[in-house]
């Protein structure tokens, strides 16, 4: 039995601290191949999630946030808003199940933050085709601060 409790959520969340990305995954899936892919991903709040979509292949991604708060933004083709939901388990609103082909980033609110994560594999890394063209690339420092900034003041 694998067992998701408080230690493994602060172990796996000071690794994403240690992390550039600031963020770390903790795979429950035992092969990247596995037909479904389970992990936890913790993410600390200046972490760049840039928008993106799951196609070819189609995958569903669906999270559960277990701590801290975060925001899910959905996207329509040219990168304008259509949808957001703020997770936060203390309010009572806990994840979000995205379909494949939907424009789709997550902005984190608070540190220690963690979701449980699943989606189809095997993993496959997305494809250029599958990042938001209209979202800035993750070495552009300057473009992810504003961007970000921008995604905050949307909430």
């Amino acid at each position: 039995m694998k067992i998701i409790d408080k230690q493994l959520l602060d172990k796996t969340s000071e690794q994403a601290k240690q992390s550039p990305r600031l963020r770390m995954n903790y795979n429950f899936h035992e092969r990247l191949d596995d037909p479904v892919n389970r992990l936890l991903n913790a993410m600390e709040p200046d972490t760049y999630i840039r928008p993106h979509r799951h196609l070819n292949p189609d995958k569903d991604e669906i999270f559960l946030l277990l701590r801290g708060k975060a925001v899910v933004f959905i996207f329509d083709d040219q990168g304008n808003i259509t949808e957001k939901v703020l997770l936060d388990p203390l309010a009572g609103s806990y994840g979000a199940e995205i379909k494949p082909g939907i424009w789709h980033c997550l902005l984190v609110l608070e540190p220690d933050t963690v979701v449980y994560e699943v989606k189809p594999g095997p993993f496959a890394p997305l494809h250029p085709e599958n990042m938001a063209s209209w979202s800035p690339e993750p070495d552009d420092k300057k473009g992810v601060k504003e961007y970000m900034t921008y995604l905050a003041t949307q909430i």
